[in-house]
């Protein structure tokens, strides 16, 4: 398989670190961001590696050569002129004839590559867009996707079609993406593409030629219509260093082992949070996204979970559905608005599994097909170990935070570091997590 690397950029807002390099030159505790990924390229055996070279090519060309000194084989391709994110691909069109790799340049990152590859053979799409939640949606282009795998919109007969309602699959069909230049009067989930993608080789019969291309206005949205993009949710490190700060904080991150701790090929750990009487307000059982508001402290609580070595990730149980006061879709907006308002103070959340299953029937507008005792429900355990499945976690070494008796049982019964707060405290989340960092 071939990886093709997007080295073009000249790296503005970083002249303060470094004045004449290209962006993907730039030394990270002395090593250029460029070398990272060579290295985690050839860690998956990954060996033939392209690179699209633009601004001052000459240091990329010089420092890495044919790759041999790296282990790998290196080709070039040089943009004279600008050709955007997508022009330069035109001349891969005779070269590549199965799926590949694509990277931005100028992002730090570690990535369990097969884990990757394999979910995009498997969702089928032309185009598979590595995602995450950051820290900074309202200044990112926000990704829309379906529910759940390939379902077109927020269906209510899921169940009916076999899915497991509330729990996410691997990849998702996207539908739409919200520009960071847009605007934005609604709630939407904190879903940011990384800038790593996979592709099928005949997406590169859609560049018609070697002019100026934006990849994923020009070449990727087209397609979206069709069905043909599907993103890949990761809670793994990759960020962008594009200025000043975050380079500081990309160095402190892989001093500190942080980076190459998130990849998903080792044991992650994570600290599971309750929903309602946690995180927001309790208010009984919330059926509107207005109802929803953040407990005072409980967004910098996240904060501090995201610039650990744990993952955060909610657990929560939604009878609501099952009980017909609440639509897949209106619980979905719900959750929308609680990623937003986190988002605003720059936290997020890893990933969110919810059960909307209730066993008692005898509610008006009752889902009948949702009226079982299950697995799932906490105390039960079934949503915790479909996290750990889905993202490598050791229950032992993680913890549950909640704050009624359901919460502590289901901790307990998975195995993990259980602690209950007051759900009347605003301090309740934040000394937890306080507690548990130290």
């Amino acid at each position: 398989m071939k990886a093709v690397i997007m080295a073009g950029g000249k790296g503005t807002r970083l002249r303060s670190v470094s004045e004449e390099l290209p962006k993907p030159m730039v030394p990270v505790l002395g090593k250029p961001i460029l070398e990272y990924q060579v290295g985690m390229l050839r860690r998956y055996g990954i060996r033939d590696i392209v690179i699209i070279t633009g601004y001052k090519a000459k240091y990329i060309h010089d420092y890495f050569g044919d790759g041999s000194s790296f282990s790998v084989n290196i080709s070039y391709i040089n943009e004279d002129e600008p050709l955007g994110t997508a022009g330069a691909l035109y001349y891969l069109r005779d070269q590549i004839d199965e799926d590949f790799l694509l990277l931005m340049g100028d992002l730090m990152m570690s990535v369990d590559v097969d884990r990757f590859m394999e979910a995009h053979k498997k969702g089928g799409g032309m185009a598979t867009l590595f995602v995450h939640p950051n820290s900074h949606p309202h200044d990112s282009d926000v990704i829309l996707t379906d529910t759940e795998g390939k379902l077109s919109d927020f269906g209510e007969d899921l169940w009916g079609q076999g899915k497991r309602p509330g729990l996410s699959e691997e990849t998702r069909t996207v539908r739409g993406v919200l520009s960071k230049n847009g605007k934005r009067d609604d709630f939407c989930h904190n879903m940011v593409n990384a800038g790593i993608y996979a592709f099928k080789p005949e997406i590169l019969d859609l560049i018609t030629g070697p002019v100026k291309q934006d990849l994923d206005k020009d070449v990727i949205r087209p397609l979206i219509p069709l069905g043909e993009v599907m993103v890949y949710h990761s809670t793994e490190y990759v960020k962008d260093m594009g200025t000043p700060e975050r380079y500081e904080a990309v160095s402190r991150d892989i001093a500190s082992g942080l980076v190459e701790a998130r990849n998903l090929s080792h044991r992650q750990k994570a600290i599971f949070l309750d929903r309602d009487g946690t995180l927001n307000e309790y208010r009984g059982f919330i059926r509107d996204p207005e109802e929803l508001k953040l407990i005072d402290g409980a967004a910098e609580a996240v904060r501090l979970i995201n610039s650990s070595e744990y993952l955060a990730i909610v657990i929560t149980n939604q009878p609501v559905v099952a009980r017909g006061e609440v639509s897949f879709s209106g619980l979905d907006r719900i959750h929308a608005k609680l990623e937003t308002e986190l988002g605003k103070e720059g936290a997020f959340l890893d990933d969110l599994f919810y059960c909307p299953h209730h066993p008692d029937s005898g509610f008006e507008g009752e889902v009948k097909e949702l009226k079982f005792s299950c697995s799932c429900r906490k105390p039960g355990v079934g949503m915790l170990l479909l996290a750990a499945e889905k993202y490598n976690i050791d229950l032992s070494g993680s913890y549950m935070i909640g704050d009624s008796p359901s919460d502590g049982e289901c901790g307990k019964n998975a195995g993990l570091h259980t602690i209950l707060i007051d759900r009347d405290s605003g301090e309740g989340l934040l000394e937890a997590v306080r507690s548990i960092l130290k």
